[in-house]
């Protein structure tokens, strides 16, 4: 990419986009463009093709998604499966209309099946059934793989996908109801950190930044210790003020967690650095004789996962938190709550081939996620 093409990030102010645009700015790119979804709603294909019509980027990052735990996933199932399937489209294709030098498709690596081998490779892919509780985001995404494959098979173009595995960082989302497990956890156990030291200025302070159900600071005790009960934070006595946090599931299934800030570098990577060309031709270096003869004509799995290839347990990274925070409290995990697919580890070699590695590991990246949400 040139310093001063002109590129779209679409979705830059989450936890993704955010990443990969301060990625950008600190490699000495110049011409980025980001809009807010009221300054653009990705879901209105007009309104879209108006925007690349005007604009003419060169670049595109499509980091804008409907995301959420497994709680979200579950619940908004239509939203999900609509609402991605709409921005990606749109994006995709006016990509293609405008002649987009190359774009980049984020994922995720609920892609795979929910019985995949580990770790899970690119070939993987539609091998069998998906995840239940994910299935309509992970069909989205599917989609949006198969049509940057497409698109670059009959139309010439430079599509490339992606697929992070679970992600944590900087403007993550700590929406109780809506989060991820790593930043939920971390607010949570915070939360029950100010329980036991009877600190509730600090609570009240968080509750209004970031309300939960509408409880804010300015609710009486009562009502905000009702709110947090319903989310599994519990005050256990009074007036020693000592706390418990409920977890969904077991805490046996495995995770694995990368760093936003390293996710962005990967994703600049790979677009200064590969074309779908070169994906297609590791492809097939990687297969046997008798393989590429089955195989002939065929492209497939051309996505690349991003990923440190290192898992611990849900169980072990509440401690892990517990232990950053300082919480003397309770976990307790609830086992009659979905644990959700038991293993999710990528095998990140493709990405490694190609020359990218990451260096943050989770317990580095636990200290800077919690000293982050205290800052922000």
């Amino acid at each position: 990419m040139e310093k001063n093409a002109k590129i779209y990030v679409a979705g830059h102010t989450g936890l993704v986009g955010s990443a990969i645009w301060k990625n950008l700015v600190s490699k000495g790119y110049t011409n980025l463009i980001g809009k807010t979804i009221e300054e653009l709603d990705l879901m209105d294909q007009k309104a879209v093709e108006a925007f690349f019509n005007d604009e003419k980027p060169s670049y595109v990052f499509i980091a804008a998604a409907k995301v959420g735990g497994i709680v979200a996933n579950n619940t908004y199932r239509a939203q999900f499966i609509y609402e991605n399937l709409m921005i990606q489209n749109n994006l995709i294709h006016q990509s293609y209309v405008c002649g987009v030098k190359k774009l980049l498709f984020l994922g995720s690596t609920c892609i795979y099946p929910r019985e995949c081998p580990q770790p899970m490779k690119e070939e993987y892919l539609l091998t069998s059934p998906l995840e239940y509780t994910n299935e309509p985001y992970a069909v989205a995404k599917i989609a949006g793989i198969k049509m940057c494959e497409s698109y670059n098979i009959q139309y010439g173009t430079n599509f490339l996908s992606v697929m992070p595995t679970n992600l944590y960082g900087p403007n993550d989302n700590f929406d109780l109801e809506k989060s991820h497990v790593l930043p939920a956890l971390i607010r949570k156990i915070y939360l029950g950190k100010c329980i036991e030291d009877n600190n509730w200025t600090a609570i009240r302070k968080d509750l209004n930044k970031r309300p939960i159900e509408g409880i804010s600071g300015n609710n009486n005790d009562a009502e905000i210790l009702k709110i947090f009960l319903k989310y599994g934070i519990n005050l256990l006595s009074y007036p020693s003020f000592s706390a418990s946090i409920e977890i969904w599931g077991t805490g046996k299934p495995m995770r694995e967690f990368l760093w936003s800030e390293e996710m962005a570098d990967a994703c600049v990577f790979v677009m200064e650095n590969v074309d779908f060309s070169d994906l297609n031709e590791i492809n097939k270096s990687g297969l046997s004789e008798v393989q590429a003869s089955g195989t002939s004509g065929e492209i497939r799995n051309t996505h690349i996962n991003i990923g440190t290839g290192k898992e611990i347990s849900i169980y072990n990274l509440a401690h892990l938190i517990k232990d950053t925070i300082g919480f003397k409290g309770e976990l307790s995990f609830n086992s009659a709550k979905p644990d959700g697919t038991m293993r999710k580890l990528t095998d990140p070699s493709k990405l490694n081939q190609l020359g990218w590695k990451h260096k943050i590991e989770i317990d580095e990246g636990v200290k800077k996620m919690y000293n982050w949400y205290l800052n922000n």
